[in-house]
């Protein structure tokens, strides 16, 4: 399994941005995440989805950003509003063997390779 993670780039303050990512390999049967890693900290979960569409935000997006998944694209997506300066961060998508909603990083066994979003103020 094959996670791409892409649609990172620059946005200003209050704006938004849509990151992908797309699962090849397998299908899209797997509990799948957002995570996120700024410069100097540790990579910190943002958002789980299960197949079955059930959601779990992070309270410091919740309101802002929405998970969603077109299993049948085998991609998930990351809509991104309301961003602010400490939105920045490397982005990166997981998928986990079990088909739940996980917060651990550790519950994931697939990862993509990371897209940087920066929110300028």
């Amino acid at each position: 399994v094959q996670l791409q993670a892409s649609g990172g780039g620059l946005a200003q303050s209050g704006g938004s941005l849509r990151l992908s990512c797309a699962v090849s390999g397998s299908g899209l049967n797997y509990g799948m995440g957002w995570f996120r890693q700024a410069p100097g900290k540790e990579r910190e979960f943002v958002v789980s989805i299960s197949s079955r569409g059930s959601k779990r935000y992070a309270d410091s997006v919740k309101g802002r950003f929405t998970i969603s998944r077109d299993n049948a694209k085998n991609t998930m997506y990351l809509q991104m509003n309301s961003l602010k300066s400490e939105d920045t961060a490397v982005y990166y998508c997981a998928a986990a063997r079990g088909d739940g909603i996980y917060t651990r990083i550790g519950s994931y066994d697939y990862w993509g390779q990371g897209t940087l979003v920066t929110v300028s103020s």
